[in-house]
């Protein structure tokens, strides 16, 4: 019994030991399968995510600016071309071996190996995996389809290579249109630092360290707008980069948005032509909305020449030029406006009732006052001038004596800050100058000295410290023409998607002052201006059959007395609904030998426009006398105000 009891208890304690044994092996494997469960079901998403992040090579593909069309909107100034960059990974390239390489895709680009040791860090050159060694960097922009081609044919001898689509901007108009257009470039670091953070819609991030961004113009204004989406290439590879998927995954690129500016292009060349290669600006603009239909400024640029590797040098060459062809002389350079401030003057003597505009005051041709003799621009006088007359005259004794003693510097400040002198326009352009209006307390402050009379008498005539962009003049008449309303000046005129041609968003006018000067005192003024056309001064160049004009004219003496800018500030039709009038407002710069041209450009330019005319044919349908002072005029001399 024993023996048999002792037996069996020991075979019982055997098999609970195996049916131990056999149940934690079943817990582990159990375990594992629900281990094996969780990684490859419901954490699996997430590690083929992470798996994928790190054997996948993505490329971005640039996606292309919008275009930029003028009013018309049928064909596009700026355009977008095919081309590609290079780039090149330090750390693909096998130690020791980049002296090779670079000196083989020298040869390949056409550059010397030195133009790629600049744009490539020593310490990146010959130590494989060190900091920023995996950054591409692009040694060549604005590279030919048929140069890829022949690296493409040699790549296993240029480990570390590699190319992408990059188009360039193409500038189909240049010209005059540059300084409204601008030009686009390489985004720069100090860029990147402050454009980093910006993101669209979608919050993705919208500029890179290889993005090109608008540098001037239109371009720098909109450059949001212009910037597509950028596209995405992912290809799964090893641990040593080879290519394992034939079939990359391809988030194609965004075109931007298409714009459409307010400029009309034959007029732009109508204004450029009749301005020549004078240094100085036109504008032309709607009184009713603020849309400018030209601007015009010379010298100008090609802003093809911003294209290649050598944009450094061009921008250098041109920001050196004496002439100063960078800069957009209609809304960034300021000068006294001279008697073209008449209109101002005018209008303050009428609004504040300050001196009856039918009564006369004799111009001898001096005024002595104080220890100086002020002279009239024609010495021997205008005689007994009413307002009308002294304005279509240019008299200027007898806007010394409504200046000094009628309206003093405080009123006339306030008026000129009331036309918009003295401060910004609000121009859709990334720079723009306020211009500046004197006070006496400004003088005081500037100077240590006071305010005399004499400095009245200078600002009563737009001399002194006074200083306006033409654009300002032109916002001073289109004021005058709608009765005292500005509208905010701007070049945007639609926002249009590059694919279906649908317009995204339509620019509306914006007020930009309204005053509260009775309509009486702007219908006197504009029948002033229309009598200065007439019967005034500027009455043979502005001698025009198809439109009547309204207007002024100013000569601003520079430096000496053989030295002036010529104002010609305009607009029309005369009495026709404002929705259907043109500012035009023409300056020649002093350093041009003095002919008078502005009145004479202004002419042509209202004639083209309301004869829808090219330059050629405005010229020639103009009446023959002044046909022929046009065709003649080289260094007419003298003053004519």
């Amino acid at each position: 019994m024993t023996n048999y009891f002792g037996s069996e208890n020991g075979s019982v304690e055997q098999n609970a030991k195996v049916v131990i044994l056999g149940f934690l092996i079943s817990i582990i494997f159990a375990l594992y399968i629900l281990k094996l469960f969780s990684l490859q079901v419901i954490e699996g998403a997430q590690y083929r995510k992470q798996s994928q992040t790190i054997s996948s090579q993505v490329k971005t593909i640039d996606a292309q600016r919008g275009e930029i069309f003028d009013r018309n909107a049928n064909m596009p100034m700026v355009i977008n071309t095919d081309s590609f960059a290079v780039d090149l990974i330090p750390a693909e390239i096998p130690a020791d071996f980049y002296d090779s390489v670079a000196s083989r895709l020298a040869s390949y680009l056409g550059i010397s190996k030195n133009e790629i040791d600049r744009r490539v860090p020593v310490n990146l050159r010959h130590t494989r995996k060190s900091i920023g060694s995996y950054t591409a960097i692009e040694v060549r922009s604005n590279v030919p389809f048929s140069v890829i081609s022949n690296i493409a044919e040699n790549v296993t001898d240029l480990p570390g290579v590699s190319w992408r689509s990059k188009p360039v901007r193409n500038y189909v108009e240049t010209g005059s249109i540059s300084h409204v257009v601008g030009y686009v470039g390489d985004i720069t670091n100090e860029e990147i630092k402050v454009m980093y953070n910006i993101t669209d819609e979608n919050g993705r991030r919208v500029y890179s360290n290889k993005s090109v961004v608008g540098k001037t113009g239109v371009e720098k204004q909109y450059d949001l707008r212009l910037q597509g989406v950028q596209g995405r290439e992912s290809r799964t590879v090893d641990v040593r980069g080879h290519v394992l998927s034939d079939t990359p995954i391809v988030e194609p690129p965004q075109m931007g948005k298409n714009l459409v500016l307010t400029v009309d292009m034959r007029i732009q060349e109508l204004a450029e032509k009749a301005l020549g290669e004078r240094v100085g600006a036109a504008v032309v603009l709607r009184p009713s909305d603020g849309e400018v239909l030209a601007m015009v400024s010379y010298p100008f640029y090609d802003q093809n020449l911003f294209n290649d590797d050598n944009a450094a040098v061009q921008y250098n060459r041109l920001a050196q030029d004496a002439n100063r062809p960078l800069l957009n002389r209609a809304v960034n350079a300021a000068y006294p406006p001279a008697s073209t401030f008449k209109i101002i003057m005018s209008t303050a003597m009428l609004a504040e009732k300050a001196f009856p505009s039918a009564k006369d005051i004799e111009c001898t041709g001096r005024v002595d006052y104080g220890n100086r003799i002020f002279h009239c621009h024609q010495k021997w006088g205008h005689g007994w001038l009413n307002m009308r007359e002294a304005l279509a005259q240019s008299c200027d004794v007898y806007y010394w004596a409504i200046g000094r003693d009628y309206l003093g510097v405080d009123k006339i400040s306030s008026y000129a800050k009331e036309f918009g002198f003295g401060e910004s326009l609000d121009i859709d352009l990334p720079a723009q100058q306020a211009g500046f209006v004197p006070t006496a307390p400004w003088k005081e402050r500037r100077f240590h000295q006071k305010w005399l009379g004499g400095d009245t008498m200078n600002m009563s005539i737009g001399q002194g410290y006074t200083l306006v962009t033409p654009l300002h003049i032109a916002n001073m008449v289109a004021m005058v023409a709608n009765k005292g309303k500005i509208y905010r000046p701007h070049l945007l005129k639609e926002i249009r998607d590059p694919a279906s041609n649908e317009v995204i968003e339509e620019i509306k006018p914006q007020i930009l002052h309204e005053s509260n000067i009775d309509e009486s005192v702007w219908r006197e003024v504009q029948n002033a201006m229309r009598y200065t056309i007439t019967d005034g001064t500027p009455a043979f160049p502005l001698n025009n059959k198809v439109v009547q004009i309204a207007g002024k004219t100013g000569t601003a003496e520079v430096g000496s007395l053989d030295h002036w800018h010529s104002w010609m500030a305009c607009y029309a039709p005369f009495n026709a609904p404002v929705e259907e009038q043109v500012v035009v407002v023409v300056l020649v710069e002093a350093v041009n030998e003095w002919e008078w041209w502005a009145p004479y450009a202004t002419n042509i330019i209202f004639q083209g426009i309301f004869a829808n005319q090219n330059y050629e044919e405005a010229v020639a349908s103009l009446p023959a006398n002044v046909r022929e002072v046009i065709r003649s005029r080289k260094h007419a001399q003298g003053r004519a105000e």
